[in-house]
């Protein structure tokens, strides 16, 4: 049944920024959500409707603060990436397709333990789903905050480190746009009255990985660059998108600071430097160490050992453990290969991990 559905969810790829395909997507969950005993309701975002659902609680922790589950449905992959590049495949114990492990199989696990837990006594569950996590959830911040508000701990649905153990922590993540416009020229005729916007940049970014160079801890990656048209023309546009992960936000502002303060080298150049998303750093917690001993418990209780430990990766968990939330994530089932064409789950670990947030719901 489990594999059924994450084939089904794996088969309506859901790229982000496609607001069509992630509405659609959107309307399945909210279906499923009723079907499981939750109100749910979409959020409108102009890139893809998020998802709110709230489930009651049951007994004697009915009126207790909420547990906050977060997940995501968009993905790093276009469509047409299951049919021409990864397609849907069951082979040695491995589910392989594009978004089964970051992150429609964290979904697939959410949705079992909500069906466990039907009959038992539970505290109330709410359930945030974006859109555009992939990017940075630019829309969907203020939603993950807003939801946030009241709940007792917050649990993330993405997938766990290597060895299945959840994170305690994360890299604050931004990502910045540094755009630079020169002026056109002839190359051969009248180089000297242009301004080159790609030279300006590729300054800019050696500047870049300098002050970074001056900071320890803190990762840099230029992902994209685009300027230009034509080798005869000296170009007068030019842009560079830029990653930067941090482990405080003392270093985070510092950095952002100076980046954000550069100026043009060249006469007649100008530039723009602009955050498209950020993430704050979650940090370890004495909150979320206790967090991390309740769910130990709970795991033990369906015959399973877990641990935690810090990533190097950013989620919408980072918000929730900068907002002093007691945070765990890596719910999702063990696996390998996000953002990558081998990306893949362990099958027999679905069960494992739906057993394991069942048993959470109903023990903390």
């Amino acid at each position: 049944m489990m594999i059924d559905r994450l084939r089904e969810y794996v088969g309506h790829e859901t790229p982000t920024g496609d607001a069509q395909a992630l509405n659609a997507f959107a309307d399945r969950l909210l279906d499923r959500y009723a079907e499981l005993g939750g109100t749910a309701r979409r959020v409108a975002a102009p890139t893809g409707d998020h998802v709110v659902a709230d489930f009651p609680g049951r007994g004697p922790l009915a009126a207790e603060a909420p547990l906050l589950f977060i997940g995501h449905h968009d993905t790093v992959w276009p469509i047409g990436q299951l049919r021409e590049v990864m397609p849907w495949r069951e082979q040695d114990g491995l589910l392989h397709g594009p978004g089964v492990f970051d992150m429609k199989g964290g979904l697939v696990v959410l949705e079992a333990a909500l069906e466990q837990i039907a009959d038992r006594d539970h505290r109330p569950v709410r359930v945030v789903v974006v859109a555009d996590e992939e990017v940075g959830s630019p829309t969907a911040r203020e939603l993950v905050a807003a939801e946030s508000s009241g709940v007792v701990a917050a649990f993330g649905f993405e997938s766990p480190l290597p060895n299945g153990d959840l994170k305690t922590a994360r890299r604050g993540s931004s990502r910045v746009r540094i755009e630079v416009t020169g002026r056109e020229a002839h190359a051969a005729l009248e180089p000297s009255r242009g301004v080159s916007a790609i030279d300006e940049l590729i300054d800019q970014l050696i500047a870049v990985r300098a002050l970074v160079s001056s900071y320890d801890d803190v990762l840099c990656n230029v992902g994209t660059i685009t300027g230009g048209g034509r080798t005869n023309v000296v170009p007068g546009a030019a842009a560079a998108d830029v990653g930067f992960r941090f482990i405080d936000p003392e270093t985070e502002r510092a950095v952002l600071d100076a980046v954000t303060s550069l100026e043009p080298i060249r006469p007649d150049a100008q530039l723009q430097v602009s955050v498209m998303s950020n993430r704050p750093a979650w940090q370890p917690s004495a909150a979320t160490d206790e967090l991390l001993q309740k769910v130990q418990a709970a795991a033990r209780s369906v015959g399973q050992e877990i641990d935690g430990a810090p990533a190097s990766g950013a989620a919408d968990t980072n918000l929730t453990g900068w907002l002093g939330i007691p945070t765990l994530d890596g719910l999702g089932p063990r696996g390998k290969g996000a953002h990558a064409v081998h990306e893949q789950v362990i099958a027999a670990s679905l069960a494992e991990r739906a057993s394991l947030v069942a048993a959470i719901i109903t023990t903390i």
